[in-house]
Protein backbone atom coordinates (compact mmCIF):
# COMPACT_ATOMS: atom_id res chain seq x y z
CA UNK A 1 0.00 0.00 0.00
CA UNK A 2 2.92 2.35 0.60
CA UNK A 3 3.91 2.26 -3.07
CA UNK A 4 0.30 2.79 -4.12
CA UNK A 5 0.01 5.81 -1.82
CA UNK A 6 3.24 7.24 -3.20
CA UNK A 7 2.02 6.84 -6.79
CA UNK A 8 -1.42 8.23 -5.92
CA UNK A 9 0.18 11.32 -4.39
CA UNK A 10 2.22 11.78 -7.55
CA UNK A 11 -0.93 11.39 -9.69
CA UNK A 12 -2.62 14.07 -7.59
CA UNK A 13 0.36 16.40 -7.97
CA UNK A 14 0.38 15.98 -11.76
CA UNK A 15 -3.40 16.44 -11.99
CA UNK A 16 -3.23 19.63 -9.93
CA UNK A 17 -0.39 21.04 -12.02
CA UNK A 18 -1.39 19.98 -15.53
CA UNK A 19 -5.10 19.16 -15.80
CA UNK A 20 -7.28 22.03 -17.01
CA UNK A 21 -10.73 20.39 -17.07
CA UNK A 22 -10.68 18.06 -14.08
CA UNK A 23 -13.54 19.00 -11.76
CA UNK A 24 -13.03 16.30 -9.14
CA UNK A 25 -10.25 13.79 -8.46
CA UNK A 26 -10.75 12.25 -5.00
CA UNK A 27 -9.22 9.14 -3.45
CA UNK A 28 -11.19 7.15 -0.83
CA UNK A 29 -9.66 4.28 1.21
CA UNK A 30 -11.61 1.61 3.07
CA UNK A 31 -11.07 1.19 6.84
CA UNK A 32 -8.14 -1.22 6.61
CA UNK A 33 -6.64 0.61 3.61
CA UNK A 34 -6.69 -2.41 1.31
CA UNK A 35 -8.99 -0.88 -1.31
CA UNK A 36 -9.22 2.54 -2.89
CA UNK A 37 -11.95 4.16 -4.96
CA UNK A 38 -11.05 7.16 -7.08
CA UNK A 39 -13.98 9.44 -7.89
CA UNK A 40 -13.33 11.57 -10.96
CA UNK A 41 -15.40 14.18 -12.82
CA UNK A 42 -14.42 16.12 -15.92
CA UNK A 43 -15.82 19.14 -17.74
CA UNK A 44 -15.99 17.16 -20.98
CA UNK A 45 -14.45 14.26 -22.91
CA UNK A 46 -11.42 16.32 -23.91
CA UNK A 47 -10.66 16.94 -20.23
CA UNK A 48 -10.69 13.21 -19.49
CA UNK A 49 -8.44 12.56 -22.47
CA UNK A 50 -6.06 15.28 -21.25
CA UNK A 51 -6.02 13.74 -17.76
CA UNK A 52 -5.24 10.28 -19.15
CA UNK A 53 -2.43 11.72 -21.25
CA UNK A 54 -0.98 13.63 -18.30
CA UNK A 55 -1.01 10.54 -16.07
CA UNK A 56 -0.14 7.93 -18.70
CA UNK A 57 3.18 6.71 -17.30
CA UNK A 58 2.03 6.92 -13.70
CA UNK A 59 -1.15 4.97 -14.42
CA UNK A 60 0.95 2.22 -15.95
CA UNK A 61 2.88 2.00 -12.68
CA UNK A 62 -0.33 1.96 -10.62
CA UNK A 63 -1.78 -0.80 -12.80
CA UNK A 64 1.40 -2.85 -12.41
CA UNK A 65 1.00 -3.01 -8.61
CA UNK A 66 -2.78 -3.16 -8.23
CA UNK A 67 -6.00 -4.49 -9.68
CA UNK A 68 -7.89 -1.69 -11.36
CA UNK A 69 -11.36 -1.34 -12.81
CA UNK A 70 -13.18 1.65 -14.18
CA UNK A 71 -16.61 2.78 -15.26
CA UNK A 72 -17.63 5.93 -17.11
CA UNK A 73 -20.89 7.74 -16.39
CA UNK A 74 -21.98 10.20 -19.05
CA UNK A 75 -21.89 10.79 -22.79
CA UNK A 76 -18.30 10.45 -24.02
CA UNK A 77 -17.31 11.78 -27.42
CA UNK A 78 -17.17 9.15 -30.17
CA UNK A 79 -13.36 9.20 -30.03
CA UNK A 80 -13.28 8.69 -26.26
CA UNK A 81 -16.02 6.03 -26.41
CA UNK A 82 -13.95 4.08 -28.95
CA UNK A 83 -10.86 4.26 -26.73
CA UNK A 84 -12.81 3.18 -23.66
CA UNK A 85 -14.35 0.26 -25.55
CA UNK A 86 -10.91 -0.93 -26.64
CA UNK A 87 -9.98 -1.29 -22.94
CA UNK A 88 -13.31 -2.87 -21.99
CA UNK A 89 -14.38 0.10 -19.86
CA UNK A 90 -18.18 0.13 -19.52
CA UNK A 91 -20.03 3.37 -20.24
CA UNK A 92 -23.31 4.17 -18.50
CA UNK A 93 -25.30 6.86 -20.29
CA UNK A 94 -27.75 9.15 -18.48
CA UNK A 95 -31.25 7.81 -18.10
CA UNK A 96 -32.86 9.89 -15.35
CA UNK A 97 -31.31 12.88 -13.63
CA UNK A 98 -32.50 15.47 -11.13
Amino acid sequence: MDEFKRLAAECMRVAREKDTGTLQYDFYLNADETECIVYERYSDSAALQEHLQNLGDLMGQVMAISTTTGEVLGEPSPELAQGLASYGVPVYRPWQKL
